[in-house]
């Protein structure tokens, strides 16, 4: 390919009208909106993109000049590129100057992503890559001059840093000692500019991600950053080992946890602001392991608790059954799940709703999870001298006159022994626990040892939820309808087959996932006086499951059902999500 000018912006809208982008009434639109702008934009693709014209997007335009210059387009995700590696290609003010990123550098090949694919005067001064071969892909202008400036300041904080230090501090607290003669001793603080730099960055980019959870990971030969999206770990970046250390001394520093103990696991918490600054509360968690602390961020995002039952993805009915039983002024109101199915979104939302001023709402929690200033909230303590167990906390706030309690969790029969005694007393106990289904809820009270005549007299209704991946908007097709077998394994036969379902296919918005976001699916059980009579018979699980059904409970799979019918999600993920539910 031979070295040209950079595209001006008229070679550009001559191209576009040669293959029917642009007619020439649209060309002159840009053109006069181009002259009017008070500086000249970074490239003359933004000039077309911010005409705002139909079809027309910065991205569409950036994948038409890729096809025209037959090169790849390229959508540069940043926990594909690995920043350490590809900022040893060139210097920071070399990318700038041409608007130039190393997106991949291995010992075979270069990739340089540009948007500018005819001006490769730039080439010369990188003198001789042999024996690795040099590539090209068309990326989005914006994208690379935004990348240029977090990448390089990245990997330089790392590099600095790591250079602060050596390996043999990061190895000092590892599973396997490796003593090295001769090193320097000195550590890396925590407050180095360099530290300060890279945590700070990693939280704004595991903010914009919609990440839930951040995990430092401490290996023998380098430190890995995983990010959970959309309920899947996705693999992020590597540091050296000494950097590992100080991000996470760094960060429980922040969190007010101990720095020095590294032997048993820390709770803490954080608050920050994202980059349109809103406030975001941090829960942090240590675990010593074999090469050092490993530390993970869960993210929480103080909005959930104002969000709407539909915003979490209720349906009508049972969001109108769900007020109703929260309505109640004493009982136990029970929601259960795995881990990480959206319990305690779903408990704050719900005493967001009832608290008010004539009501006073107490929780007992471990850790508590976000702090909000209309409940009264108290934390399990576990720590030698100050044991506060969750029935512990439970007999103290029904001394400071409640109106409704949340408890964390029930785990024992002493927890549920307390909640029991503050439902029949008259108050309201929301509270949840680790099961498949609702009726499986009766089950677990029963085998922690709870009589079945107290249930009887408190339990007024059980909320089973799973939480499953939206299919992306952008990308997701529909599929061949569902053959008969399929949707009876779903479904049991229960409600219609669909005449039209959606698969997920995989585009950048999604990360090639198929999949973007998350969704509720609910089942939620009235406990009625027939019900009361089947717990005290000593009913087995199927009969309580089969009169919840008759008292208008919809179960988990019926629901996913119904998010594949509206074109939520895909019967793959349903199946996935509710496998442990198969009778």
């Amino acid at each position: 390919m031979s070295i040209s000018p950079p595209l001006d912006l008229p070679q550009l809208l001559s191209w576009l009208q040669e293959d029917g982008l642009l007619d020439a009434k649209q060309a002159a639109q840009v053109c006069t909106h181009a002259a009017a702008l008070p500086s000249a934009p970074l490239h003359p693709l933004c000039s077309v993109a911010d005409c705002k014209l139909p079809s027309l997007t910065l991205d569409s335009l950036c994948a038409w000049l890729a096809r025209r210059s037959h090169l790849p387009y390229l959508r540069i995700d940043p926990l594909s590129i690995d920043f350490s590696q590809v900022a040893n290609v060139m210097t920071a003010s070399y990318a700038a100057r041409f608007n130039i990123l190393p997106v991949e550098s291995t010992h075979e090949r270069i990739v340089i992503a540009t948007a500018q694919p005819y001006a490769l005067a730039w080439q010369a001064g990188l003198g001789s890559l042999a024996p690795r071969k040099l590539s090209l892909v068309i990326a989005n202008p914006v994208h690379i001059a935004d990348y240029i400036a977090q990448f390089f300041s990245l990997a330089g904080s790392v590099q600095v840093a790591r250079q602060a230090s050596t390996q043999d501090v990061a190895l000092r607290h590892n599973f396997e000692q490796l003593v090295e003669l001769g090193r320097n001793k000195s550590s890396l603080d925590a407050n180095d500019q360099h530290v300060v730099r890279i945590v700070d960055w990693l939280w704004q980019y595991a903010f914009a991600q919609r990440a839930s959870d951040i995990h430092l990971e401490p290996k023998r030969d380098a430190g890995y950053v995983r990010l959970r999206i959309d309920g899947l770990l996705h693999q992020a970046y590597q540091v050296p080992p000494v950097v590992m250390l100080a991000m996470t001394a760094r960060i429980k520093l922040l969190g007010r946890m101990d720095v020095v103990e590294k032997r048993r696991p820390q709770d803490g918490r954080i608050k920050t602001r994202n980059a349109q600054g809103q406030e975001i509360e941090l829960r942090l968690s240590t675990l010593p392991t074999a090469f050092g602390e490993k530390l993970v961020m869960r993210i929480f995002d103080p909005e959930i608790a104002i969000k709407s039952l539909a915003e979490l993805g209720f349906p009508p009915v049972d969001a109108g059954r769900w007020r109703q039983l929260t309505a109640h002024t004493h009982g136990i109101v029970l929601v259960t799940g795995p881990t990480g199915s959206g319990k305690t979104t779903t408990l704050y939302s719900t005493l967001k709703a009832l608290a008010s001023s004539e009501v006073n709402v107490c929780t007992v929690e471990d850790p508590i999870e976000m702090v909000e200033p209309a409940f009264n909230q108290m934390q399990v303590q576990t720590q030698a001298g100050m044991d506060l167990s969750f029935a512990d906390g439970v007999r103290a706030l029904m001394r400071q006159d409640p109106d409704i309690i949340m408890v964390g969790e029930i785990r024992d029969l002493a927890t549920a022994e307390m909640a029991i005694q503050a439902a029949l007393t008259g108050h309201l106990v929301l509270s949840t626990l680790h099961t498949n289904d609702a009726p499986s809820a009766v089950m677990r009270l029963l085998e922690l040892g709870v009589p079945a005549y107290l249930l009887e007299a408190c339990l007024i209704g059980v909320l089973a939820q799973r939480l499953l991946r939206c299919l992306c908007s952008d990308c997701k097709q529909p599929e061949p309808t569902p053959t008969v077998a399929q949707w009876q394994q779903l479904t049991g036969g229960q409600i219609e087959r669909p005449e039209t379902t959606f698969r997920p296919i995989g585009c950048p918005l999604c990360r090639q996932s198929g999949y973007r976001g998350r969704a509720g699916i609910y089942e939620l059980l009235s406990v009625t006086e027939r019900f009361t009579q089947l717990i005290k018979g000593g009913a087995d699980l199927h009969a309580l499951r089969r009169q919840g059904m008759l008292d208008g409970m919809t179960p988990l799979r019926i629901a996913g059902a119904r998010k594949i019918i509206d074109g939520t999600t895909s019967i793959s993920e349903v199946l996935k999500i509710t496998a442990a539910l198969q009778d």
